[in-house]
């Protein structure tokens, strides 16, 4: 029925799209129903706060790395957080890394990444005019934009960005008297907050309506890329966890504005006892983990669909393991939602029930190694073409591994008790979510950057900042290991006054001075972005040989896609270096009974059947030819 109906939609909407869509600047650039600009002003969005993000990041490294160090110079910027000797206010120091763990997590690695990628290929490559509602797709970026101006404006009041961490959890972040962060600052963080879920909610239910039912002619579920598995399975995890934050938030408001006790109990300031009482700070922490922990893999998702994609394009060889791929993105998608108090070994849960979250969490580790284990594949005796994407893609891989495996520490209770303060999670966790899910992202805008903009990224830019950023992120988050091991606290302003610590004042130095460096090489990308958006050289209409349906629209295509009829699909979306076959892909669109030398056994039979498709196809057209005529 899907396909039926998919067929009627193609055909009428081609009509309207033909005859309806004379945009101007205001509905083509700001207020747009088109899938592809909507992913664009993610992508900048995104961009534009993963700069503010790092930027948040490089101060409290400064802060970290030589806290001696005189940083009145920042006085300028700063403003009364810098005191008169040039120090920064401790205060703001937890404000920047609450909102760099804000920013990163959701407005760069979630709204940056998913909702780029998300919006900008599901109608391309399932075969869809556009979303399956344009205005929703509108309503879910400016909702976005809106939460943005909201986190950005509480950078500047007086007392401060809200500073109870990126986990907010009370009672710093229930009562306004906590410290100075935990007054407007709060309450603009939970505004913005409320606003993206909206966003986040928006989104995800346009994404699994597209899916489902705006599938081309011949677009079954086992024709799909492994990107739109991705992005599917990643918005069903969206719309099931983002409504628990959603509920942990307003409690916290309620906590907050009208005196209630969720989550206060026998709280003491000043010697004096707060009414409240009966609350559970724990209860937050589980409803914040319910979403926090299947945030990684709404984080990661799309960045592994994106990886199986232009790993398989650029070795030239069919994904190793479709369906294993497809399985273990079931399997995380499903284990991601009972792993959650693995977060929590530390808060006094109870040993029975903390053994229970350690085996669930060491099971995840299978699908994870499934998806690894099929990527050395795909890569092993490929005809590797080292783009700068398949650069991205295999650094991903690299981290996902290298992150992955001090994940198996960390899931075990006993371990996570003596490390879960220390840096080691930091490094743990910037590896396996953070720099693998960002390099998801850079690999997916080299590579798709041609079918956005219909020019091409420099490749000579593109492998120095792939290079300066893989061993620079290496270099910032390894040596965390070690200092994390060896029990360095982590969320310490100040680290001078214990003995112990002293003995890293190098080693933190030299993450410091990396962390700078890796910054600095992101704006070769930010330059080879912009320039080649306008100066780059024209892309062909299919420049990495890839089998999908985006390359088959016009290099700058309308609003619509396909000027067209939208082309039906035959084949899997891996046919590379097929034995037999002329060429070393054969696109989605080639009917199998046009590669008669190349095709399987199991192929063969389906020919029969695809000649009975076709020819019901013409006859259809003879038939509408004669009414029109």
């Amino acid at each position: 029925m899907a396909t039926a109906h998919t067929a009627t939609h193609s055909d009428t909407s081609h009509d309207h799209h033909d005859h309806e869509h004379h945009e101007n600047f205001i509905t083509k650039y700001i207020f747009t129903q088109d899938h592809k600009m909507i992913g664009k002003q993610f992508l900048i969005t995104g961009m534009f706060w993963a700069i503010i993000g790092g930027l948040l990041s490089l101060i409290f490294r400064l802060q970290l790395g030589f806290p001696e160090m005189d940083l009145g110079w920042l006085r300028p910027v700063l403003g009364g957080w810098i005191s008169p000797d040039g120090k920064l206010d401790p205060e703001f120091y937890l404000a920047l890394v609450t909102m760099h763990g804000t920013i990163m997590v959701f407005f760069v690695l979630t709204a940056g990444l998913s909702g780029t990628f998300s919006n900008f290929l599901i109608p391309l490559q399932i075969g869809a005019r556009d979303m399956a509602s344009g205005f929703m797709n509108m309503l879910s970026y400016w909702f976005f934009f809106l939460s943005g101006v909201i986190m950005f404006i509480s950078l500047f009041i007086e007392t401060g960005p809200a500073s109870g961490g990126w986990v907010v959890y009370p009672p710093l972040s229930a009562l306004e008297q906590a410290m100075p962060g935990s007054g407007l600052g709060m309450t603009l963080w939970l505004i913005a907050m409320t606003f993206f879920i909206a966003s986040s909610l928006l989104g995800g239910i346009n994404y699994i309506t597209t899916v489902i039912n705006l599938r081309t002619k011949g677009m079954s579920f086992s024709k799909l890329p492994l990107t739109i598995w991705a992005f599917f399975l990643t918005a069903i995890i969206g719309l099931l966890s983002f409504p628990v934050l959603f509920s942990a938030a307003l409690l916290l408001v309620f906590d907050r504005s009208f005196g209630t006790s969720f989550y206060l109990s026998d709280i003491y300031i000043g010697g004096e006892a707060l009414p409240n009482t009966g609350g559970s700070p724990v209860l937050y922490q589980h409803l914040f983990w319910f979403l926090g922990h299947p945030e990684v893999y709404i984080v990661l998702l799309p960045a592994l669909g994106i990886t199986s994609e232009i790993i398989a394009t650029n070795s030239r060889k069919p994904i190793f393991g479709y369906k294993a791929m497809i399985i273990s993105m079931l399997g995380i998608t499903i284990l991601s939602f009972v792993v959650w108090a693995h977060h929590m070994f530390v808060s006094g849960l109870n040993p029975f029930l903390g053994s229970i979250f350690m085996f669930l969490t060491l099971i995840i580790a299978i699908p994870s190694a499934v998806k690894v284990f099929n990527y050395l594949t795909t890569l092993w005796r490929g005809n590797l073409i080292f783009t700068p994407g398949m650069l991205f893609s295999i650094g991903l891989v690299s981290f996902f591994i290298s992150g992955g495996l001090t994940g198996i520490f960390l899931g075990n209770s006993a371990i996570d008790i003596q490390l879960h303060d220390t840096y080691f999670v930091v490094a743990h966790f910037h590896l396996v979510m953070g720099s693998a899910s960002f390099f998801g992202l850079m690999a997916g805008v080299y590579h798709w950057f041609p079918k956005m903009f219909g020019r091409m990224m420099d490749a000579r830019l593109g492998y120095v900042h792939f290079w300066l950023t893989f061993v620079g992120v290496y270099l910032v988050f390894f040596p965390m290991h070690y200092i994390g091991i060896a029990g360095f606290p982590r969320r310490y302003y100040s680290w001078t006054g214990f003995e112990f610590s002293n003995m890293y004042t190098d080693l933190n130095m030299f993450v410091s001075i990396a962390a700078i460096l890796t910054f600095g090489a992101q704006l070769i990308f930010l330059f080879n972005f912009f320039y080649s958006m306008y100066r780059g050289r024209v892309a062909s209409l299919n420049p990495w040989r890839s089998t999908t349906l985006e390359w088959t629209t016009p290099l700058h295509p309308g609003h619509g896609n396909w000027p067209g009829e939208i082309p039906a699909v035959y084949r899997w979306p891996y046919d590379y270096s097929k034995p037999g076959a002329k060429e070393d892909f054969i696109p989605q669109t080639v009917p199998l009974s046009a590669t008669p030398e190349s095709n399987l056994p199991h192929e063969q039979e389906l020919v029969k059947l695809e000649k009975e498709i076709i020819a019901d196809e013409e006859a259809v057209l003879v038939a509408n030819e004669a009414k029109e005529s």
